[in-house]
């Protein structure tokens, strides 16, 4: 089975974890393990993951340089791209079977110039900040800031992916028999411009709903979105919490989940469900092989 597994980002840094290279380092190598177990039960996987802390702390570094030397959001996607799957295809090359060929793309996604996202950020990015702190920061420099569970973060534009632009590339190596890396933290934002020129632009694009498009354009059997709890819940978080082992699109779309966390992924999920008629999982990364065999997590299908 060909499946497009998404790491969340606390696959890579756990909510409120220092951004340190030994941290993320750890949590790679431990994503790598249970990854590598979905290939020894005979899947094909391509991987694709956030870059939410990373790409926020690439953008503080930029500020803190010499005047005129900060990048756009769409350089440090692509340097935030490169730098996770550099990490990943390390700990990948140390945990799949030896002479297994790995591949980390950098990947443009095409969204829409003028995506109603841009007026309205909403991604989180960059280290978490007590309320105080992210207001005043978010007066310093201009920021948008908004709540993130107990914390508050940096929030940028994150306009819907419309299409991969090296999809058919992607395929290709797949279907070789290739472990691809790609579209790392949504991909790289670009639309075109009024001359009909390719230009980047400043967004970061959610993963899961790059995830889900990828899935869609290079075929995939099976999409899983693997974050840090077991399954979709409905009333997460009361004591009347309920794990939802299975459902369709419809029923899923019918409740209400948390805008920054297990919203996207329902979103994503049942968009790649009913665009494809294929399945689509929710659930824990260390429950990967179990969630492939429909014995976790929560499952999506019509």
């Amino acid at each position: 089975m060909h499946i497009v597994a998404a790491l969340g980002g606390n696959a890579l840094l756990r909510r409120g974890e220092a951004l340190t290279e030994a941290a993320q380092h750890e949590n790679v190598r431990h994503a790598a393990t249970q990854l590598a177990a979905l290939v020894a039960e005979g899947h094909r996987v391509t991987l694709t993951h956030g870059n939410g802390p990373q790409v926020g702390l690439l953008a503080l570094q930029a500020e803190a340089g010499p005047a005129g030397s900060a990048q756009t959001l769409d350089s440090l996607d692509a340097e935030s791209e490169g730098w996770i799957g550099y990490l990943l295809e390390q700990e990948l090359a140390n945990a799949l079977p030896e002479g297994m060929e790995i591949a980390t793309l950098l990947t443009r996604i095409e969204v829409a110039a003028d995506d109603p996202a841009f007026a309205k950020p909403s991604k989180p990015i960059g280290p978490v900040y007590d309320e105080a702190t992210a207001k005043r920061l978010a007066n310093e420099r201009g920021w948008h800031v908004a709540p993130d569970g107990k914390y508050w973060r940096r929030v940028v534009p994150s306009p819907t992916p419309k299409r991969l632009l090296n999809a058919g590339g992607i395929a290709c190596l797949t279907g070789a028999g290739i472990f691809v890396i790609c579209a790392g933290g949504g991909g790289i934002p670009v639309a075109r411009d009024a001359a009909g020129k390719w230009r980047g632009v400043e967004a970061v694009i959610d993963k899961d709903s790059s995830a889900a498009l990828l899935a869609e354009q290079i075929g995939a059997d099976l999409l899983i979105l693997l974050t840090d709890v077991p399954a979709v819940y409905l009333d997460y978080g009361t004591s009347a919490q309920t794990a939802l082992r299975e459902a369709t699109p419809d029923e899923l779309l019918a409740h209400c989940f948390a805008a920054g966390s297990m919203g996207p992924k329902v979103r994503a999920a049942c968009g790649f469900v009913q665009a494809t008629g294929r399945r689509a999982a929710i659930g824990r990364l260390e429950d990967a092989v179990a969630i492939a065999a429909g014995m976790a997590g929560t499952l999506v299908r019509r």
